[in-house]
């Protein structure tokens, strides 16, 4: 089985709301025969797109393979929300790293979210940065940590966008009984992610990245030169970057064993019309704390975009069974609202959520492993490993010094492992702890 088909249609995007609203949506033509370029870039997403608009804007050839469309996998399926700092907050991260190193991670995480920012003013993309991700609090002991987190950014960070919220407000900005208070992030934001990946490829081929669509890479063969092999042609290259995050497949299995696939799903309301300020009663993103993340916000058109649940085998579940729970546990008041899309996509977890960063066998790059945050890390790794090609490596090596355990159990034992563990966690979220 392979996740790049097991639930999809081979060279079509889901049937979301995003591609329902997708700005362009013409394909580019699959790779035919032999090919020589000096950067071969294997997967279409926000790290691949990124690299090669980056490459391409300094003079390089570069070549980019995709084995369906241009952000068809979590690139164009996620929920949009452009956060601040890493997976971990500068708290834990200054406990694992020494506190020079965490600033540093804060600062790349700022340039991320500055970087998708001007990618979308520099070159026109027709969607816009909306700012406001709020953090909910489900259980009351969280709020005094979130605080915290908050005060501690702008003291020692100087930063001072978190608008620090109690119950009342919290309740008052959502509609909803189910939190205790929490920060809205106003230096955080939320764009149409699917329109963003297909700005990203039109601007990379703007200035001269060959595009492939519908060219599935099977084979990787390193050596004085590398080859990529596709189901209808090969290209020849001096450095490849992997971009493929879930659907790595076989392709790399040193980089398999510190990243894991996982599923997450999505669904859109109807539009909600008047009644959508008293769901959120400002234009934000909303993620809330549970381990299994639930997040939201509304729709251009007043729709409620609300994402929930993992699976972790191949097969996707009913999306809308496993996601309008969590929905209606924070917002009963949507039981009879029809939902007009659901959508499910696969991402890739790291043990400790941090993304993973290596350089293999000297010519081959790779950076995966966004655990739920990569809409901004993502499209920075593709511009790290770009500048890494042409020498400046500073950027790339400080994520690459980013600790990253193995999944225990090999390649037979980590996906029940990983299961079991997942399992414990959201019984954790069920009863409140």
């Amino acid at each position: 089985m392979n996740l790049l088909f097991e639930n999809d249609t081979a060279g079509h995007y889901p049937a979301s709301y995003y591609a329902a609203t997708a700005t362009d949506t013409a394909p580019m033509p699959a790779l035919q025969g032999a090919h020589k370029t000096t950067v071969c870039i294997v997967g279409g997403g926000y790290t691949g797109l990124s690299a090669a608009l980056h490459l391409a804007q300094a003079g390089i050839d570069v070549t980019l393979l995709e084995a369906h469309r241009v952000g068809f996998g979590a690139s164009g399926r996620n929920g949009g929300q452009v956060g601040s700092g890493q997976r971990l907050d500068q708290i834990d991260l200054e406990k694992m790293l020494d506190r020079a190193h965490a600033h540093q991670l804060w600062d790349l995480a700022q340039a991320a979210k500055q970087l998708v920012r001007d990618l979308i003013t520099d070159h026109a993309m027709t969607l816009t940065f909306q700012p406001g991700v709020a953090h909910a609090c489900r259980r009351a002991h969280e709020v005094a940590h979130t605080h915290q987190l908050a005060e501690k950014l702008e003291k020692d960070y100087n930063y001072d966008q978190n608008e620090l919220l109690d119950k009342a407000a919290m309740r008052d900005l959502m509609g909803s009984l189910a939190f205790h208070g929490g920060v809205i992030d106003w230096g955080a934001g939320h764009i149409h992610p699917l329109n963003f990946a297909i700005g990203l490829g039109k601007a990379a081929m703007a200035a001269g990245a060959k595009v492939f669509e519908n060219s599935l890479v099977t084979h990787i063969e390193t050596g004085a030169k590398c080859a990529i092999t596709t189901d209808q042609g090969v290209v020849q290259a001096d450095h490849v970057i992997l971009a493929c995050n879930g659907y790595l497949g076989d392709l790399a299995p040193k980089v398999a064993a510190r990243v894991m696939p996982i599923n997450n799903f999505i669904i859109a309301t109807e539009p909600l019309g008047e009644a959508a300020v008293h769901i959120l009663a400002k234009p934000i993103a909303v993620a809330d704390t549970n381990f299994v993340v639930n997040y939201w916000r509304l729709s251009q058109d007043n729709r409620l975009l609300f994402g929930g649940g993992e699976s972790y085998g191949y097969r996707f579940p009913d999306i809308v069974k496993t996601v309008t729970k969590p929905m209606l546990e924070i917002y009963p008041q949507l039981a009879q609202t029809k939902i007009d899309y659901a959508w499910g996509g696969t991402l890739a977890i790291t043990m400790n959520r941090l993304p993973n960063f290596q350089r293999l066998k000297g010519q081959i790059w790779s950076a995966a492993g966004y655990s739920g945050h990569g809409v901004a890390i993502a499209t920075l790794a593709g511009k790290l490993m770009a500048q890494a090609i042409q020498g400046h490596s500073e950027g790339f090596d400080l994520m690459a010094r980013l600790p990253q355990p193995r999944f225990p159990g090999g390649s037979l034992m980590r996906w029940p492992l990983l299961v079991l563990a997942m399992t414990w966690y959201s019984m954790r979220d069920r009863l409140g702890r």
